[in-house]
């Protein structure tokens, strides 16, 4: 063998060792958004077998049927959104659960005797909690969907990403409306 095969060869075995580690940060990036995704899911099931409770220890003292009913209807939007895995109405859907229980929370106010009662307390500060780690989990979410999108448009990458059919992942995102605030004064009024 003469010295431009040898060279040729180390070349060649370089190329492909880079090739394999392209590859598996590739495949490391796509779990990590499927994790991700996975870990919002385990909470908004947390969530959605909390609710029902909730809505039950208010129903005894509260007669705003109106709110329980909106929760009620947003938490089944989650829950559709969610096993579909259809990110844009998860979206909506939570932004939607979200008011729902601003004015539940907000209209609770009024019901000294709700607030005092120990189940509405624990049930308020864990879903409070709930909520909490879904949005640090969506973020975390929208860091690794953005890492894996990034990773998969960038050279060499994106010639293994094309090639082993490497896709990008939908963000979490949500609207305008979506993103306001409560404003609790209307709910009083």
């Amino acid at each position: 063998m003469n010295l431009f095969s040898i060279v040729l060869i180390v070349a060649l075995v370089l190329l492909i060792l880079y090739g394999i580690i392209i590859y598996n940060r590739l495949v490391n990036l796509k779990h990590n958004a499927g994790m991700s995704w996975s870990n919002i899911d385990v909470l908004l099931k947390q969530r959605h077998d909390e609710l029902p409770k909730l809505v039950e220890t208010c129903k005894q003292y509260m007669h705003y049927e109106g709110h329980l009913e909106a929760v009620m209807r947003a938490r089944q939007g989650v829950a559709d959104a969610r096993q579909h895995g259809d990110v844009p109405a998860l979206g909506a859907a939570e932004s939607q659960l979200r008011l729902g229980l601003g004015q539940l929370f907000a209209v609770a106010e009024a019901y000294p005797e709700l607030r005092a009662n120990d189940n509405f307390r624990h049930l308020e500060s864990r879903i409070t909690g709930l909520e909490n780690a879904i949005a640090d989990r969506r973020e975390f979410y929208n860091d690794s969907v953005n890492l894996n999108n990034v990773r998969i448009e960038q050279f060499p990458d994106v010639l293994i990403a094309r090639f082993f059919n490497f896709g990008p992942f939908r963000l979490l995102e949500f609207s305008e409306p979506e993103k306001r605030d409560v404003d609790l004064a209307s709910l009083f009024r």
